[in-house]
């Protein structure tokens, strides 16, 4: 058999396990419906938390940008990629973080990645919670620092990882995800904060799925008005989920910064971000700071489905943030509920492992600032339906 005959094979056993990924494609703007195969559907399966990726002014923004800047950035930004519109964005960032600076990447994947290992390498040690996001486990196994696994949220056990390096280690950093985009819980921030003191390391928090939705103005699961740049060394963000753009960045020390420009090879070696995304990201990271309105929908609707969700006996996890899971269990049973739910025209996507441990599948429903409460109640009643049928 010659080397890679047996893909065919792997995919087929996939199949049979019920772990097999489809795409769908997609008809129309992201929205609170959107268009699939023709039908349109009632969609609770976007990061798009605050409904700004359809927005028309942020769309507005963006036409301007292209218009001004053209539809690409060219080159790298430490080639000719840098414009002004990006060096404007990063210094808005840093402002809305509290940070002294910030630094765009292409994708909130590279930005993990990235800074990790401009951080890290050999001799180092690295922490990661075990629910971490992909991209930030994938940074600190390719550093290839000590890597230690502690259990999700507790600093606890994070605390007996850190006792068990001693001073050996160079540099020691601690790693979380601020909201987990699987569970929807938040990181027990305090904690991790008086553990990387106690113990000399510095914490990195990814606040991909909290920044724009939690604290003052959006300002996420850090708050700059409790939480400097000495208790969360390393802040990253991504654009395209409440901003609904594209893009990430890391914001930090000058220093961090700095190097990181100097380091990261996520950052060095891709061209930069077309300079209108930029330009769409200022006028949407405005609106997420001005219009209070869209965080108190979110919280409205998240009360309104969990009083209905228990009412109806469903199994949720401890979340009080637009991501809602409801655990099913095995893959088969996530891939059905989803199907029956799509039938009744509500599109919730079927969760499942490696995704999530195994027998935890689950239907990860997620809100926007766009639903209504209609369109909780719509929802409730096409479960109450699919878990009877």
């Amino acid at each position: 058999m010659a080397a890679f005959d047996d893909l065919t094979t792997t995919l087929g056993a996939l199949g049979k396990r019920q772990l097999y990924r489809r795409r769908r494609v997609v008809e129309s703007p992201p929205g609170r419906e959107i268009v699939v195969g023709g039908r349109t559907l009632l969609n609770f399966c976007s990061n798009d938390y605050l409904g700004l990726a359809a927005d028309p002014r942020v769309g507005a923004a963006f036409r301007a940008g292209v218009d001004r800047w053209g539809a690409g950035a060219g080159a790298s930004h430490l080639v000719s990629g840098h414009s002004a519109a990006h060096e404007e964005l990063e210094e808005a960032l840093a402002d809305f973080t509290g940070r002294p600076r910030a630094l765009l990447f292409g994708s909130g994947y590279a930005a993990n990645l990235g800074a990790i290992n401009a951080l890290l390498g050999p001799g180092d040690h690295v922490f990661e919670d075990r629910l971490n996001h992909a991209s930030l486990l994938d940074g600190g196994w390719l550093s290839r620092a000590h890597f230690a696994w502690f259990a999700h949220g507790d600093a606890g056990d994070l605390e007996s990882r850190l006792a068990e390096c001693g001073e050996s280690s160079r540099r020691k950093l601690i790693v979380s995800d601020g909201t987990f985009s699987m569970d929807g819980d938040l990181c027990p921030l305090a904690d991790l904060v008086a553990a990387a003191h106690r113990h000399g390391a510095w914490l990195m928090i990814d606040d991909a799925h909290g920044l724009g939705v939690h604290g003052r103005g959006g300002c996420g699961v850090v708050d700059p008005g409790r939480h400097g740049v000495t208790d969360v060394p390393v802040l990253v963000g991504t654009l395209g989920k409440a901003f609904g753009t594209a893009g990430a960045f890391v914001a930090g020390s000058e220093a961090l910064v700095e190097t990181l420009i100097q380091r990261a090879r996520n950052y060095i070696y891709t061209t930069a971000l077309p300079s209108a995304v930029a330009v769409a990201t200022l006028e949407s990271l405005r609106i997420a700071r001005g219009e209070e309105w869209r965080r108190e929908r979110l919280r409205d609707l998240i009360t309104r489905f969990r009083t209905g969700a228990a009412q109806l006996g469903l199994r949720l996890l401890p979340s009080d943030t637009p991501i809602q899971p409801i655990v099913v269990g095995e893959s088969g049973a996530a891939l059905a509920l989803s199907a029956a739910l799509e039938a009744q025209g509500i599109l919730v996507p079927a969760i499942r492992p490696p995704t999530v441990p195994a027998g935890t599948a689950r239907l990860r429903v997620t809100f926007s600032a766009l639903h209504e409460p209609g369109d909780v109640d719509r929802l409730l009643g096409a479960l109450a339906a699919g878990t009877t049928a």
